[in-house]
Order: structure tokens, then C-alpha cells, then sequence
């Protein structure tokens, strides 16, 4: 064999056996990346300082400015060509499952722990800061007293803007705007809030309806956030009525508020203090039906004589919104949600999803101090 071409088979050689080096080695990182998780867990305040309101400012907002100008959703885009290679690489590399079992396990897991590691990068470092009422310092409990006094002062807010935008309190709100229009106004209620809360300043905007929407709502999921494009995702199917408070309440993921809890809190709060009427009034009857159902847990009596304060008008909105999902409802909903609350509870989140007694106790603290209008 000519030396040019010894030379050539000995660089591909060692070229090949340097590349499953370095796979075996990123495909073990998950080890130690678990391990890390483990350890961040117990220093809240420096993920809060250092990455929340560090590092992950700047990689939001960039990927914001990247992605957020383009009118559809990257990042569903890119899951599906993500989807396409997975399926081919399985197809093009099925025998070698059977062949050389263990090239291909680490093939697979160096792809992971790399996704694992830009998830968390890029993101999900959020999981991990400090809970929402230590910012806020604000307590993370709260009495029955308590609770029945800001649900009967929801109720009077909420029924006075039905009445005002419906003119007759048994009649529903219908939302004048299109939802595409309802997006490009969501960033308006977050300047409001910005004004008392700084850092919950949103610029550039990239709030998008998913393309994915008809898969989305069979699987029980109103709306996400794209983690690698920072794409916050609405699904387009829902009624209008909910786009104000699921799109701020995707907005607070993207801002950096991992736990739905909190981004179901200030959801609420940029709705609420948004200038237009109708978000007002989706943020307001957002918050009562929390409350509502908090009181439901507690005291289903007292639920009974509190719901009958509330207008008509309101109930056919909530009725409009459970009416929707209950003509989705299929068998494999329960298995994904069951799935993605035990994916909350792996990433630092207790509660999983059925946590809505600490958006209450958020409610419920925050207006101590903050009265409602």
C-alpha cells in the first residue's frame, strides 16, 4: 500500500476511534449532570441571581430576537425534522440493536445527555430558583377567612366586567378580537406589570399559535414553551376567551418562571393589569375560578353559596372553556398529563401539576398587600 493512502486509512482509524471515545464520554455526562441537578436543588438564591436573572436573560432574549420575528413556529418546525431524523436513524441502524448492541445504547444516550445538558442551558435552570413568594416576600400560606375574602372580592370585580362588556349578567364575553390580535397585545399587560416589577419586562416578543395544535389539545395542553427556541406556544384551537391568560401565562415561562404554578400567578397578574377591558376581565375570572376551586377543596358548602354570587355570564364562559375539552377527551389524555406532572416532579417541582393550592396562596398574599380595584 502506497504511504499516502497508509496515512489516510490511519487518520480515518484514529479519527473513528476518538469519535466513539468522545460519545462514550458524552453519553456518561449524564451521570454527573443528574448529580449537578442534585446539588443546585439546595442553592436557590445563587440559580435566582446567577442564572435567572443572569445568564438566562441574555440567552432569552437573544433567542427571542433570533426566532420571534418569524410568523410561524420555528421550533415546532424543528421538532418535526427532529421527528423525521429519529425515525430514520432507528430505521437506517435497527440491526445493529441486534449486531452491536452496545455502539448503538451509546449512540442513543450521547444524543440525550446532549439534549439533557441544552435543555437545562438554555432553560430549565429555572426549575431550581427561588420559590415565587420568597421574591416576592410574601407569605405561602393562607387561611379559609383569607380565601373567602378575596373570592368574594373577585366575584364583585369579575361580575362588574361582564356586566360591562356583556351589558346583561347572563349572557357570556365574547372577545372582539381575533387571536392572532390577542397575541400582539398580551406584551401590553406585561408593560403594566413591568412598571412595579422590573424584571418582568418583555421585549423582544415571540408569542406564537402551535402548529401542532389539534395533537396539543387532544393531549389536554392548552399552550408551551419551546425550551430551545424560547418560542412561547398557544394552542389555536381553544375559545378566545382563554387566549389573554394562556398566552401571559406561557409569557412568564419564557421570562423565566418554570413552575406552571407561578406562571399561572402572573398570567393572571399581566391579564389583570392589562389595558384593555377584556383581558381584565379573562384575568379576573381566571383567578375566581382558582379561588373557586380552592373553596370547592375545603368547604364544598361554602362553594355553593359563593357560586351563586357569581353571574351567569361567567359560569357560561367557564362552561364554554370545559365544554371545549370535554369534546377532546380521549383515553391517552390522562397518560400525558400523568406524564408531564411526574416530568414537573423530576425537575424540582413537588406538586407536578395539580398545585393550585400555592397559586391561591399567591393570590391570596399578593392582594393582602395590593388590594383589588
Amino acid at each position: 500500500m502506497p504511504k499516502n493512502k497508509h496515512d489516510q486509512v490511519l487518520k480515518k482509524t484514529y479519527f473513528w476511534v476518538m469519535l466513539k471515545h468522545k460519545k462514550r464520554i458524552m453519553a456518561l455526562s449524564i451521570i454527573p449532570q443528574l448529580i449537578l441537578l442534585k446539588i443546585i436543588a439546595n442553592y436557590p438564591n445563587v440559580v435566582e441571581s446567577m442564572y435567572s436573572h443572569g445568564l438566562y436573560i441574555f440567552i432569552s432574549k437573544f433567542m427571542r430576537y433570533v426566532f420571534g420575528w418569524v410568523p410561524f413556529s420555528v421550533g415546532d418546525v424543528f421538532y418535526t425534522l427532529l421527528g423525521v431524523y429519529i425515525m430514520y436513524w432507528i430505521i437506517k441502524h435497527r440491526k445493529r440493536v441486534i449486531r452491536d448492541p452496545k455502539n448503538w445504547m451509546v449512540d442513543v444516550f450521547s444524543a440525550i445527555a446532549m439534549g439533557y445538558f441544552a435543555f437545562h442551558v438554555l432553560w430549565a435552570f429555572n426549575y431550581y430558583r427561588l420559590p415565587l413568594h420568597e421574591s416576592l416576600e410574601i407569605e405561602n400560606d393562607y387561611t379559609t377567612e383569607e380565601l373567602v375574602d378575596l373570592t368574594e372580592k373577585l366575584i364583585e370585580k369579575t361580575n362588574a366586567l361582564q356586566l360591562t362588556l356583556a351589558k346583561t349578567d347572563t349572557i357570556k364575553v365574547v372577545l372582539p378580537f381575533s387571536k392572532s390580535e390577542v397575541l400582539k397585545m398580551i406584551p401590553d399587560g406585561y408593560d403594566e406589570l413591568s412598571k412595579k416589577f422590573p424584571y418582568l419586562a418583555y421585549h423582544p416578543r415571540s408569542i406564537k399559535q402551535s402548529l401542532y395544535s389539534i395533537p396539543l389539545t387532544y393531549m389536554g395542553f392548552s399552550g408551551y414553551l419551546n425550551p430551545f427556541t424560547n418560542e412561547a406556544q398557544v394552542d389555536r384551537l381553544i375559545p378566545t376567551y382563554k387566549f389573554p391568560t394562556t398566552g401571559s401565562h406561557e409569557v412568564a415561562h419564557q421570562l423565566g418562571y418554570a413552575a406552571e404554578n407561578e406562571a399561572n400567578f402572573i398570567g393572571s397578574m399581566a391579564a389583570m393589569h392589562h389595558p384593555d377591558i377584556y383581558f381584565n376581565y379573562s384575568g379576573c375570572a381566571f383567578a375566581l375560578r382558582h379561588c373557586l376551586g380552592e373553596i370547592y377543596r375545603r368547604d364544598p358548602e361554602h362553594y355553593e353559596t359563593l357560586k351563586k354570587q357569581v353571574h351567569i355570564g361567567v359560569l357560561k364562559n367557564y362552561q364554554e372553556v370545559r365544554d371545549f375539552w370535554d369534546s377532546y377527551q380521549n383515553p391517552a389524555e390522562p397518560l400525558f398529563k400523568a406524564t408531564y406532572s411526574n416530568f414537573l416532579k423530576s425537575n424540582n417541582q413537588a406538586g407536578g401539576m395539580d398545585s393550585y393550592s400555592y397559586v391561591v396562596a399567591l393570590l391570596v398574599n399578593y392582594h393582602k398587600n395590593n388590594p383589588i380595584d
